[in-house]
């Protein structure tokens, strides 16, 4: 640059380091230093919004002023801070002085220094749920800003850490007064509710440059919940292996009627019991003792809160003299079958969580058991009923059940009727609609039966779709009527016809029984079973009565 254009202001700049440059109030640059050849550009070509501007306020208003501009380059913005003074030149004519200084580098490092701070304080609450430091008197003196404990972080500071400790006497070592380095100690404190927390404490104890200990600072970390879960993981295998043992008791047990014996054995010494029960409900729905097991000194009186017990399996504790007893229903498909309890002394811990889900565990097995018990009572008598409807079968009916009614009715002198009942255009429901149609038939059959007799009357199937009822004390005007109304009722069969030209109906066939006459069993049968031929053979979907049999007996 020639300096013979620079009327004197040259030595202005003179020893000094920086970016710098003389500027008239256009901002044509009349010298500047080594360092300022990019402010130089910028100025002469305005490139920079504001920056000429700021350089002619300063040479035409006699004023310095500043700012600072941020500059996009290839390289990123740069953040210039730019002062300008007014000089004059040699020859009167008004010129700013514009120095500018770097801040990109500071800006920078602030931004670093900022994001260095928010990382290492996210990092600090990822890993912890708050942050704490303590004096040399254990008052915290630092909380993190969120809290702890559901304490806002005003409400510790200045207060002992050890006011928030459960038990401090057995907590060894202390974190809030630790001498060493600590790692995951844990340890119990009271939430601002007053309920227990289990806290990870990892801690660094504090020391100045002599090496004097003057506080501890470190984090904690809330396992409350890991810790609730591992208890109740560890109940739940301790509750599998005594269900297991209970169990594979009972299943061991090859007789049924013994079953229960066995596990109301187990089960009580399996849950530290004094005593069991196990109850099944009887054919009048009440309750009986069916196993029981321990001291059953003054629980006489537990059968009668059976029947008070909820249905839907949960477990009810009562006291009865001075036991505790837990009690439960057992239950299979939905529908009670019995009940299970158990009892010790009252001045033992109580009954808790844990006791009731594994005694309801323990009673569906129970209901299984009870289920198990009840087929064999009826595959005992399985001899005298029909499998599919539970009704007499053939031979019970006529060999069991018919001579000894008939034995009490001479005595009694009283008269009865003997009705057979057969379905018409059965086999065609089978072949149309199917096996399964035809089992439904029969069951509609048996409920009809069943709905026109009495509790003193009995029913028989007596094979395939052929029925049997024998209705004591009956009159003939009765009987006649009831004849009637199978006829009427058997309506119902209808929408299982396998054909509407040949619905499903029945035939009945009815003999009066007359102790008088003397008449046979064997008779009276071959009357009612002609009878019902008889309606076979005339259109079906009726009823006949037979004609009563000569007096047989001797009228001497």
């Amino acid at each position: 640059m020639d300096d013979t254009s620079t009327d004197g202001v040259t030595d202005l700049l003179s020893g000094y380091d920086g970016a710098a440059v003389i500027a008239d109030v256009s901002g044509k640059v009349v010298t500047r230093t080594e360092k300022a050849a990019g402010l130089a550009t910028i100025l002469e070509r305005s490139l920079v919004d504001g920056l000429n501007a700021l350089v002619s306020k300063s040479a035409t208003e006699r004023v310095v002023v500043g700012d600072i501009f941020e500059i996009p380059t290839e390289r990123g913005v740069v953040s210039l801070d730019v002062c300008a003074v007014p000089v004059q030149g040699g020859n009167g004519v008004g010129r700013t002085m514009v120095i500018s200084r770097d801040l990109t580098m500071e800006r920078n490092l602030r931004t670093a220094l900022v994001e260095s701070r928010q990382r290492y304080k996210d990092l600090v609450e990822i890993n912890a749920d708050f942050a704490w430091e303590v004096d040399d008197k254990g008052r915290f003196i630092f909380v993190s800003p969120k809290g702890a404990l559901g304490f806002e972080a005003k409400d510790l500071v200045d207060k002992p850490a050890m006011n928030y400790v459960i038990d401090p006497e057995s907590l060894s070592p202390l974190p809030f007064m630790a001498q060493r380095p600590l790692e995951n100690i844990e340890v119990w404190m009271r939430s601002v509710d007053g309920t227990p927390v289990t806290l990870m404490i990892t801690c660094r104890p504090l020391l100045d440059d002599e090496g004097t200990w003057f506080g501890v600072r470190g984090v904690c970390r809330d396992v409350t919940v890991e810790r609730e879960s591992e208890a109740a993981l560890a109940r739940l295998r301790r509750r599998e292996q005594t269900l297991s043992y209970v169990v594979s008791a009972i299943r061991d047990e090859l007789q049924p009627e013994n079953m229960l014996e066995t596990a109301a054995t187990t089960s009580s010494r399996a849950l530290g019991a004094a005593g069991a029960r196990v109850f099944r409900v009887n054919d009048h729905g009440g309750m009986m003792v069916a196993a029981e097991y321990g001291n059953l000194d003054g629980i006489e009186a537990l059968t009668e809160h059976m029947a008070a017990l909820p249905a839907d399996g949960d477990a009810v504790t009562l006291e009865i003299g001075d036991w505790s007893v837990i009690c439960v229903t057992t239950g299979y498909r939905h529908s009670v079958n019995g009940a299970f309890a158990l009892w010790r002394a009252k001045d033992r811990d109580p009954w808790d969580d844990d006791h009731r889900i594994l005694l309801a565990d323990i009673a569906n097995q129970l209901g299984i058991a009870n289920e198990q018990v009840s087929n064999h009572e009826r595959i005992l008598a399985l001899s005298r009923t029909d499998s599919m409807t539970g009704l007499l079968n053939r031979r019970a009916f006529f060999e069991e059940e018919l001579p000894r009614r008939i034995d009490r009715l001479l005595r009694n002198n009283q008269c009865s009727t003997l009705f057979y009942v057969d379905m018409d255009n059965f086999k065609l429901v089978n072949d149309v609609k199917g096996h399964q149609a035809g089992d439904e038939a029969i069951m509609v059959l048996r409920d009809i039966l069943m709905e026109l007799s009495r509790p003193g009357d009995v029913i028989a199937r007596l094979g395939g779709d052929e029925f049997a009822m024998w209705l004591d004390n009956m009159t003939m005007d009765v009987t006649k009527t009831r004849a009637n109304r199978i006829i009427d009722v058997s309506q119902r069969l209808r929408p299982y016809s396998g054909s509407q030209d040949k619905p499903l109906g029945v035939s009945v066939g009815v003999a009066h029984f007359d102790p008088k006459t003397g008449e046979p069993l064997s008779a009276l049968v071959a009357r009612a079973d002609e009878a019902m031929y008889t309606v076979k053979r005339n259109n079906k979907g009726g009823y006949a009565i037979a004609e009563p049999p000569k007096n047989i007996q001797d009228p001497s």
